[in-house]
């Protein structure tokens, strides 16, 4: 808590303590954490991050849905002044193990959404699924910095090749030799005619 005024000081105090008092009763903690451990596990977590103020409002009040999620992603010296303030052991435990399973994680999802950019380490594969008697490819995008778990996106193969038409098409424009690398291009080609091969007509017998 370093670096706050007086009045910041008080604000804050005044929010743990609105919080903790959401959070006296066992079982409202109980559900607070099966919320967390649902979101963090969710192959879709970083479109699900984005409602979990809004989950915890609902579920403890506006105004505690909102201290809990800061405190999540708090630093760890905001504990030590938490501690002073006597709050039911209970509550303050449950608010430091929250914090150190899912608030790093929450934390990056936040970043990485309001700047993709913004986080580094991560890796995307693509596979081929299968679904509704249809191919789809699905993505895999890990994100190493927090948790190293895996993010699944899954789109019709048409869209990824309409992407990658209208990239080719853009960077055609401008590309000079200096820029290719003779391998990717040979990769290229053999990636279309892969395309053609598998999507060819069927000779009828």
């Amino acid at each position: 808590m370093a670096g706050l005024d007086h009045e910041e000081r008080f604000l804050f105090r005044e929010e743990i303590l609105a919080l903790a008092a959401a959070l006296t009763e066992g079982s409202a903690l109980d559900n607070v954490e099966d919320l967390l451990v649902d979101l963090i596990t969710s192959s879709h977590f970083d479109a699900e991050v984005v409602t979990l103020e809004r989950s915890l409002q609902a579920m403890l009040g506006q105004r505690q849905g909102s201290t809990l999620v800061t405190a999540l992603t708090a630093a760890p010296e905001v504990f030590d002044e938490v501690t002073e303030l006597r709050l039911p052991a209970e509550v303050v435990d449950r608010l430091a193990g929250w914090r150190a399973r899912f608030g790093l994680a929450i934390d990056n999802a936040l970043s990485f959404l309001s700047n993709p950019d913004g986080i580094q380490g991560h890796n995307f594969t693509t596979q081929v699924a299968h679904a509704d008697d249809r191919r789809t490819l699905q993505g895999r995008l890990t994100f190493v910095r927090y948790s190293n778990e895996s993010e699944f996106f899954i789109a019709d193969a048409n869209v990824f090749l309409e992407v990658a038409a209208e990239v080719l098409d853009k960077l055609g424009t401008h590309i000079s030799r200096e820029d290719v690398d003779l391998e990717s291009v040979t990769r290229l080609k053999e990636a279309v005619n892969l395309i053609e091969r598998r999507t060819a007509p069927r000779e009828e017998a």
